[in-house]
């Protein structure tokens, strides 16, 4: 049974930081694109970033570039998203992903090419 689960969400203030864990198991980890996807309040669910199987290829929604950081420790079937100069429309639940590693991270920018999710986790940044 494939499990990923967020952690790291919270309340920040506008400028701050904070960084999201999507530990995997029931999958081999590191056959796998990781991506993040977040959902605002009455919107739909929005892609972030996107990181290969081997951690050399990234890709971003534009409006993250430069603030966001995406990484995968494979030891540790863990990846992560460093969330730097948040912003208040940054603001939503954000959701881990796992898709199939023969995928490039600039295709997997649409939720349906995701096989597994996680729970999510609230990122709420104040004004």
């Amino acid at each position: 049974q494939v499990q990923l689960v967020e952690s790291g969400g919270g309340l920040v203030q506008a400028g701050g930081s904070l960084r999201l864990s999507c530990a995997a198991s029931g999958l081999i980890f590191r056959n796998y694109v990781m991506g993040w996807f977040r959902q605002a309040s009455g919107k739909e669910r929005e892609f972030v970033a996107a990181i290969s199987w081997s951690g050399a290829t990234t890709n971003y929604v534009s409006s993250v570039k430069g603030r966001f950081t995406i990484s995968r420790d494979n030891a540790k079937n863990t990846n992560y998203l460093q969330m730097n100069n948040l912003r208040p429309e940054d603001t939503a639940v954000y959701y881990c992903a796992a898709a199939n590693g023969a995928y490039s991270v600039n295709y997997l920018v649409k939720s349906d090419r995701y096989a597994y999710w996680g729970q999510g986790t609230q990122v709420t940044v104040s004004s």
